[in-house]
Formats: structure tokens, sequence, C-alpha cells
């Protein structure tokens, strides 16, 4: 009966990881509501003006969330190709006390993209208003990695009273640095080195944006090789699009920031140069800014528990304590 019962899991164990590798479509919604539970979020949608948008949010704040900390919410920005699921891990330590919302900007992941709209910065800025709107949030904490940084920022100089502080979580996209990044010089040679062609480009692109690779389960992995490479001319249309943005932030960041800011940027960034520090500090001069050895241009994926304690240090310093904290925001 022993061996019976050793034959019959030794089989299960095949069956299963031939499933695993075989049909990993199967396995990847139960991994990804897996590991959003552990960070305690939840999948939802909303539409605004033609999308319909998927989102993850943690619910109300916590009780017992100490005044002033965790009253205004979070809302995590993905970049360029990305989507929300990227900030689950980061988002676990954040969710016991703040209200964490990190949405498929449209256009990406799940929401809507609609080949006849346009999604440059201003479609994006007036989006995420819209989107705010629709969640029923007037003020909150922004914050974006690459392209969801940039759209955090735009959106709190175009509207500076809803938005409490502004984080980098990585590099946001559109300043210049004085040394070329390993992107800079692919673009110079005339390639989109995010917008994979096939299975040898979507490697690449992972290498760049890495530098520490997380743990992705095959099945999470494969899907997001299968989407990158099925929406080549799509994406194609998208890069095009932000590239004639390259250099927009530092462009709208000459008028300043009056929102606490901070700015967590890998030191082995690829895809844009830790030099750009030194831009970012000469225009905002009261920022945070934070080098992290040994990290990429994906923090929150790399190293998602290090950098939310570093984003939550920030978020305590940054927020007024006491009932006039409101009106005492920049």
């Amino acid at each position: 009966m022993k061996r019976i019962l050793i034959s019959t899991a030794a089989a299960l164990a095949l069956a299963t990881t031939a499933l695993y590798y075989g049909t990993p479509s199967l396995f990847k919604q139960p991994l990804l509501d897996l590991n959003r539970q552990l960070s305690g979020l939840s999948a939802k949608t909303v539409r605004i003006a033609g999308h319909e948008v998927h989102y993850l949010d943690s619910g109300p704040t916590p009780p017992g969330t100490p005044q002033g900390h965790g009253d205004l919410p979070i809302i995590l920005l993905h970049g360029i190709f990305a989507e929300k699921d990227h900030w689950a891990d980061f988002a676990r330590p954040i969710t016991a006390t703040h209200r964490v919302i990190a949405p498929d900007l449209p256009g990406f992941g799940q929401s809507t993209r609609d080949e006849a709209l346009p999604y440059d910065y201003a479609a994006h800025t007036r989006r995420l208003r819209e989107l705010m709107d629709a969640w029923g949030i007037d003020r909150a904490h922004l914050a974006g990695n690459s392209m969801g940084g940039t759209i955090a920022a735009l959106l709190a100089m175009e509207h500076p009273q809803r938005v409490a502080s502004v984080a980098f979580i990585g590099a946001p996209h559109g300043l210049r640095s004085p040394q070329p990044s390993r992107m800079d010089q692919l673009i110079e040679a005339g390639q989109r080195p995010l917008v994979a062609a096939d299975a040898a480009a979507f490697e690449a692109m992972m290498a760049l944006v890495f530098e520490k690779r997380p743990f992705l389960p095959y099945p999470i992995l494969h899907a997001s090789e299968q989407d990158a490479l099925r929406n080549t001319a799509s994406n194609t249309r998208l890069w095009d699009a932000q590239l004639k943005d390259r250099y927009l932030l530092g462009e709208r960041l000459a008028t300043g920031l009056p929102q606490p800011t901070l700015a967590l940027w890998g030191e082995q960034d690829r895809v844009f140069d830790i030099s750009g520090t030194q831009t970012l500090a000469a225009l905002l001069p009261r920022a945070r800014i934070e080098p992290l050895p040994g990290i990429g241009h994906l923090p929150m994926m790399e190293a998602p528990g290090e950098t939310a304690q570093r984003y939550l240090a920030f978020l305590q310093q940054a927020t007024p304590q006491g009932p006039d904290r409101r009106s005492a925001m920049p």
C-alpha cells in the first residue's frame, strides 16, 4: 500500500508539472489571486472615458491607523508596458496602514486599449484625474515607476491640491542624464528596446530592466512574454508616441514641484542612468533622493520589502500630524 501511495503521489506530481509548463494559462490566475490575497488586495473595475479600468484595491484605511499617516490613499502607477500586479509585493507591508490602489492604466494590462485614442502624457494625466474622481478620491499620495512617476509628477503640477506627495519608485521617464544609459544608446541606434517582437527581444528587455531579476512563476512569465509578442505593433505605436516626450519631465519640472518628493533610483539602472539623479537634484533641490545599490529599473519588484520600508519612512516624515494636517500640506 505504501508503494502504491508513493507511486500515485509521484504520478500526480509529474502530471501537475507537465500541466504547469505545458498549459501555464491554467495556473496564471490562481497564482495572481494568491499573491494579491497575501498583499491584502482585491481586483476591481471601473469605467472612465470609454475605458474599462482594472485595478487592485486594499479597501478602506484599516481601523486604528494613526491619524495623519493612513488617512490619505496611495495610488501606485506602473511604467510603460507594465501592469498593476507588479506592485503587489511592494504593497504588502503598506496595506496594513494605508489604502493602496494600483490600476492598470488605460492602454495597459487588462484595461482597455483603443487604437483610435491617444496614450501620451496629456491623456494619461487627464485619465488619472478622472480615475480619482471615479474612486471618490479628492487627494492622495502618488507613487510611480518610470512612466508612472512622470504621470504622478504632471498631475501634481497641474492639480497640486489633489496630490499630497510624489514618489519616484525607480527612475522617472523624461530627464536628461549626464551619462547616457544603455537604453539611450539603443534608442540612438534606432532600436525600440522595450518593444519585443520575438522571444529573444523579450529576454533582452528583461535583462535591460532588471539588475536583480525577481522570481517570476513560469505561468506569469510566459503570459507576460505572450502579451508582449501579441501586442508588438500596438506597443510600437505607444513607444513612438512617448518618445516624442522623451525629455518632457525635465522641461516641466523647471517650474518646481510643491509636494514632498522622494526618488528611489537604482544604481544599476540601465534604462535611465543613475547620473540622472544629478539632473533631478538640480531641478528639485528639496527632494529626498536615495540611490539603491545593486538595483536596476524596477526596485518595487527587485527589492519590494526594502523599497516599501523606504517609502513608508518618507511618508511618515512628509505627512504632517494633527487635525490641521491637510491645510499644512504645500
